[in-house]
């Protein structure tokens, strides 16, 4: 898998995880800086494009996770996630920060909290697809977290187009590493895919509770949306970027 536009080299160790994300969706609101970067950690730095800040929405159905060498197993690679994430740097490498996953799976939910640190939450959820389009549901289900839901329509207008290097959906999507919390310290895990086979997208929102943990209520119809049929990932095991001592702003759903 070789990635031209990746802004550093993928790790020359051996990946540990694949998998694969389908019928994905990109949402995506300019929100003032000042206000996202309270809820990141210090050592982080917040990420701007042209000095304005994005929060980002993602929902999509996880399939074909599995370890290197070793099959999916039954019952344990498949399942929906939505996360709410933000854009970051840390020594100079763009990345995602994430405010909250919610996934429809508890092994994977309490495997990803203690492991790696990652703001996994139980949640049920349904991803449907007709004719092109996609209805997608979720609810939070753990309650010593703030209640968050998103039902949401979306499907793509227009044909696949990489995005140009330069332009703001590159810079939202094609992000090849993500930022966590674990240890008193952050880490930096790495992941690696082909270019975002992305497509212009319409999106019918008719809830949408997922950042209001933030103080943030992200308003229907004044969305940026984009689609993704299908991408294959690899996953690397995180190493850590920043020292001890680092804790994450208040609770963020």
């Amino acid at each position: 898998m070789r990635n031209a536009t990746r802004p550093w080299p993928a790790p020359r160790w051996p990946w540990v995880l694949s998998m694969t994300w389908r019928h994905l969706l990109f949402l995506h609101w300019p929100v003032p800086s000042d206000i996202l970067a309270g809820h990141v950690p210090g050592p982080l730095e917040l990420d701007t494009f042209h000095g304005q800040a994005w929060l980002g929405l993602t929902s999509f159905l996880m399939t074909a996770v599995r370890p290197r060498l070793a099959p999916p197993l039954p019952g344990l690679s498949r399942f929906e996630e939505l996360n709410l994430r933000t854009y970051v740097t840390v020594g100079g490498r763009p990345g995602v920060w994430f405010f909250s996953l919610d996934a429809a799976h508890p092994i994977a939910v309490r495997t990803a909290r203690v492991l790696l640190g990652l703001p996994y939450r139980d949640a049920r959820m349904s991803l449907k697809t007709d004719s092109g389009r996609v209805a997608f549901r979720s609810e939070r289900t753990e309650r010593r977290w703030p209640p968050a839901s998103l039902e949401v329509e979306y499907g793509p207008t227009g044909p696949v187009a990489p995005s140009r290097p330069g332009s703001l959906e590159h810079w939202l999507t094609e992000r090849y590493c993500l930022y966590t919390v674990l240890g008193g310290g952050v880490w930096r895990l790495e992941i690696d895919h082909a270019p975002w086979p992305l497509q212009p997208a319409a999106a019918r929102i008719q809830s949408n509770t997922v950042a209001a943990p933030l103080g943030i209520a992200l308003a229907a119809g004044q969305e940026l949306a984009h689609y993704s049929r299908e991408l294959r990932v690899r996953a690397w095991l995180p190493g850590r970027v920043a020292g001890k001592g680092v804790r994450t702003p208040g609770p963020s759903g």
